[in-house]
């Protein structure tokens, strides 16, 4: 490496027109190609920082994740949900026991349990009908009052 600080030089960077015949100018332009061309430096352009190989893995990983996602027969109650994993991955959720039953239909729920043969009847408290996710959330009278804050 030259050493370019001498005490008689004054030194200053600056916008220069591209191609116009100025010395230092073609000069740096013929170097630059010359560095572009030379396997002994480009060999240090392939290491990548670890926060480009995480970024890339990361975006690997989400679309592999969402073909998978898409494929499966199961979660559907959670997929209804969040059909797309980038974007539940974006979402801030504050993961409750109520919030995972809701989306995953999977927890203390009437019909749920019932499937399970672990109560008798899947009926909601209200009478009107079973005890779904969909009716909790959309037609229970019970629920009215938090439906409605």
């Amino acid at each position: 490496m030259k050493e370019v600080e001498k005490p008689d030089w004054k030194i200053q960077f600056c916008w220069v027109k591209a191609h116009a015949e100025i010395q230092g100018n073609e000069l740096a332009d013929t170097l630059t190609k010359e560095a572009a061309t030379n396997a002994d430096i480009m060999e240090c352009y392939h290491k990548v920082p670890k926060s480009v190989v995480k970024s890339e893995l990361d975006a690997t990983s989400v679309v592999k994740w969402q073909r998978e996602w898409d494929q499966t027969t199961k979660g559907l109650i959670t997929k209804a949900y969040f059909p797309v994993v980038a974007e539940r991955l974006n979402m801030k959720i504050n993961v409750t026991q109520n919030f995972t039953t809701m989306v995953t239909g999977h927890g203390n729920v009437k019909t749920y349990l019932y499937h399970l043969k672990i109560i008798e009847s899947p009926t909601c408290p209200c009478g009107n009908k079973d005890q779904t996710i969909d009716h909790l959330l959309f037609e229970c009278e019970l629920l009215n009052k938090e439906r409605a804050s």
